[in-house]
């Protein structure tokens, strides 16, 4: 079956005119040139020529693969295996009871921030040296995932902190703050990024995801370097406090982490730079659409300037006047 929206062939064209036995009652000689309605019928139609595609032929792009199918399978399968062995099977704390099995979230979820926090400092610094499309891509595309890692790394600690501290928030708490410091500046990263797509904004978020950048290590001591000042205890991965199915699970938590953060910069990654694609094209379109316009007024100039008379009216000579010489 022919498709519809393509030019028909000529065979096609030619069973479509007017039936063979017109040009029999024709009065011109048979070595004669065509009838024009013979030639009209045997060409092919302006508008079928010019009609659009049809919706279901046109690409469509996509952000899965088979990569990010099995990516986001074992990212389900691991998070099924965290919940069970850390609500289940891990035991709870001499302490805080219950409440300690938030940190099979809590933890992987703010190394998960920090990654992400780095890789668009990486990218960043790399747009700003090198100017490059992907690396700039890369670097707005963790920061969407890291600030969605950094809200909840927020939120999960402040529902840690109510039953161990007895209270939500603590502005004394120097992890604390400088974690919403980095999570605003973060935010903010995303907020010029919404500006626009041009190179101008993507210089300006660079400079912002490095500002936020300087932040990373302060977070990460600053139960180190401000003891005294934090309600935090020391990093629960190196004081050697977790033993057995408890820091197991943490650590296949953290991997769950690392595989749905993938899961999610690959498609966030894909979804970037096919926006950037449309906007050259974009951008391109207008241009030759431009350039279509200039071309036709230059065509046309000469002939409206003809048509109208390119001779001042004043120059125009016109009857003679009364009394004077012809």
């Amino acid at each position: 079956m022919s498709d519809p929206t393509s030019p028909p062939a000529a065979g096609s064209a030619a069973s479509a005119g007017p039936p063979a036995a017109a040009p029999a009652v024709s009065s011109a000689p048979a070595a004669g040139p065509a009838p024009s309605s013979a030639v009209a019928a045997a060409s092919p139609a302006p508008s079928s020529a010019a009609a659009p595609p049809a919706p279901e032929d046109r690409d469509r792009a996509s952000t899965g693969s088979r990569t990010t199918f099995w990516l986001g399978l074992a990212a389900l399968a691991g998070t099924a295996a965290v919940a069970l062995l850390g609500l289940l099977a891990a035991p709870a704390d001499d302490v805080q009871r219950d409440a300690v099995r938030i940190i099979f979230v809590h933890v992987p979820v703010a190394i998960g921030a920090y990654a992400a926090f780095g890789l668009t400092a990486v990218g960043s610094l790399m747009w700003l040296w090198r100017r490059s499309a992907w690396w700039d891509t890369t670097a707005h595309a963790a920061a969407e995932i890291g600030v969605l890692l950094c809200g909840l790394t927020l939120a999960t600690g402040m529902l840690w902190g109510r039953p161990t501290w007895g209270t939500y928030w603590e502005w004394g708490d120097v992890r604390l703050v400088t974690t919403l410091i980095l999570f605003l500046v973060m935010v903010g990263y995303l907020s010029v990024r919404s500006l626009g797509g041009d190179e101008s904004t993507s210089t300006r978020a660079a400079v912002v995801g490095l500002v936020g950048a300087v932040n990373l290590p302060i977070v990460n001591q600053s139960v180190n370097w401000w003891a005294d000042r934090t309600l935090h205890q020391q990093s629960s991965l190196t004081d050697g406090k977790l033993e057995d199915l408890t820091l197991f699970t943490v650590f296949l938590a953290i991997v769950v982490i690392a595989l749905a953060g993938l899961w999610m910069m690959i498609h966030r990654f894909r979804i970037g730079w096919l926006e950037r694609e449309l906007r050259a094209a974009d951008l391109d379109a207008a241009i030759e659409s431009r350039r279509s316009e200039a071309a036709d007024s230059e065509t046309a100039g000469p002939e409206t300037g003809t048509s109208e008379g390119l001779i001042p009216e004043a120059a125009t000579p016109g009857p003679p006047e009364q009394g004077g010489r012809p």
